[in-house]
């Protein structure tokens, strides 16, 4: 691993274009953000149901397909590798192969890749499961199971995984058509689950021994944490409401008694009762929102403290935007509308969005080159970004315990420089003042790997020794 972890570091100071992307594809659309146009092009298309997308720390795109098939994608050429396809995955209208988090440590001391998927058990009833993978010599192998035997059926398995920064997972479960469960702690179903990474109980879960977070959930797709340390998820509802919710341990989230916000006299009896926590966001009636990222990047200013939702039957992409604590959402739009169904979404650190669609799951007519990686870029942002690469370095690099951020010009107002790991996640701060040109970074506490540094408009990449 210290041969790859030194290829990585001598990428990175040597300037290698490893986030660069041609920008030849065709254009099959456009729309304004603001002032920003964003360009919807193609990365690759002949996928099936492409239902997980997550920008990986080797800067390429891993994908799960619901059918078993876990890829790295290329985000230059577009290019699929498989690395491999699980055999004992079973597909059954929803359920398949669903989500899928990277260790944060991937390409360095934790070659790591959970997924969660449906399976037939030994007396051949329908179920889902959570694996560990090990990524080696470009595959994947060495199954691990950390938690199995969830009840399931043909729907409702929700799932998504989630890394946050104390090393333990998130994994939601949908309600598997018992709709008493989703209120039942000792089911594990309708719940967001958290557990540690070799698949134990954290000693701090709520109720100890078990493994539920929050509960109250119907069918939660879409899981993210975003960069004021909120984690938010959105849930397919039954007929009036779809949700976003914070995600808050031991909270009860209503279901099924409540659907949505607590409105009804029968709903806010139950939401006194029982410390619900109400939806920051809906989309009523029902669209069949899946996947949920957040967005804050200078490529397209419109979105910054964004969430971004990938809608089904809908057949959209929603922008919410949040307030500056992101306890509120304010009011949506509406983007790429001509493209069907769309389940998956993630962001590059070049602020490029990457949307799944899922055209071949059944429920929609597939065209041609169905189903797609979508890219939305605002194209004319790149340029714009070269130009201004120097305006700060960083040394030594790699580093260990300090690094030295240098500024090419003094600051000519206080500001924040923003450093994020190799999944996006913002893990500290560096406070700059008017006047000053340098500041000591201390990295104490930081896990070995790769992570960028961002001040204004410019991103540079460095490595945790």
């Amino acid at each position: 691993m210290k041969y790859l972890h030194a290829f990585l570091a001598g990428a990175i100071l040597s300037g290698a274009p490893l986030l660069t992307r041609a920008q030849t594809a065709p254009v099959l659309t456009t729309f304004p953000v603001g002032s920003t146009t964003v360009t919807v092009s193609a990365l690759t298309t002949g996928l099936s149901v492409p239902w997980e997308l997550v920008w990986g720390p080797d800067n390429f795109i891993w994908m799960t397909e619901r059918g078993g098939r876990i890829s790295r994608v290329n985000p230059t050429t577009g290019q699929v590798t498989p690395l491999v396809t699980l055999a004992d995955v079973v597909t059954s209208s929803e359920g398949g192969l669903l989500g899928m988090a990277l260790h944060p440590e991937l390409l360095t001391t934790s070659p790591y890749v959970y997924v969660v998927y449906n399976y037939n058990d030994a007396g051949g009833q329908y179920k889902e499961k959570l694996v560990r993978l090990t990524y080696a010599n470009g595959t994947l192998g060495s199954p691990l199971v950390l938690l199995d035997g969830i009840n399931a059926v043909s729907t409702h398995s929700g799932s998504r995984l989630l890394i946050l920064p104390d090393r333990t997972l998130l994994m939601t479960t949908g309600d598997a058509q018992n709709r008493p469960a989703a209120q039942d702690r000792a089911s594990l179903n309708g719940k967001v689950l958290r557990l540690n990474l070799d698949g134990t109980v954290p000693a701090d879960n709520p109720v100890a021994g078990n493994a539920t977070y929050s509960y109250g959930h119907r069918n939660p797709q879409g899981l993210v944490r975003a960069a004021n340390g909120r984690v938010y998820s959105s849930e397919h509802g039954e007929n009036a409401e779809d949700e976003v919710n914070i995600i808050e341990p031991n909270r009860n989230y209503g279901w099924p008694t409540v659907e949505g916000t607590c409105n009804l006299a029968s709903e806010q009896s139950f939401c006194s009762a029982n410390n619900v926590r109400e939806p920051i966001f809906t989309w009523a009636p029902t669209v069949g929102v899946a996947g949920l990222t957040y967005y804050d990047h200078p490529a397209i200013p419109g979105w910054r403290n964004s969430l971004l939702a990938a809608v089904l039957r809908g057949n959209r992409v929603t922008q919410i935007p949040l307030d500056a604590a992101g306890s509120t959402a304010g009011t949506s739009t509406t983007v790429l509308t001509t493209s069907g169904r769309l389940r998956a979404i993630c962001v590059s650190p070049q602020g490029k969005v990457y949307v799944g669609t899922s055209n071949r799951d059944g429920r929609a007519t597939p065209g041609t080159n169905d189903d797609q990686i979508l890219v939305l870029e605002n194209r004319l942002y790149t340029s714009a970004k070269k130009a201004t690469a120097s305006q700060f370095t960083l040394w030594p690099n790699p580093a260990r315990t300090q690094l030295t951020l240098q500024l090419t010009a003094p600051a000519t107002r206080n500001a924040a420089a923003e450093i994020r790991d190799a999944l996006g996640r913002a893990v500290r701060t560096v406070q700059l003042t008017a006047g000053q040109n340098t500041a000591q970074v201390s990295l104490q506490g930081l896990q070995p790997g790769l992570y960028s540094l961002r001040h204004d408009t410019t991103v540079q990449r460095f490595v945790v020794e």
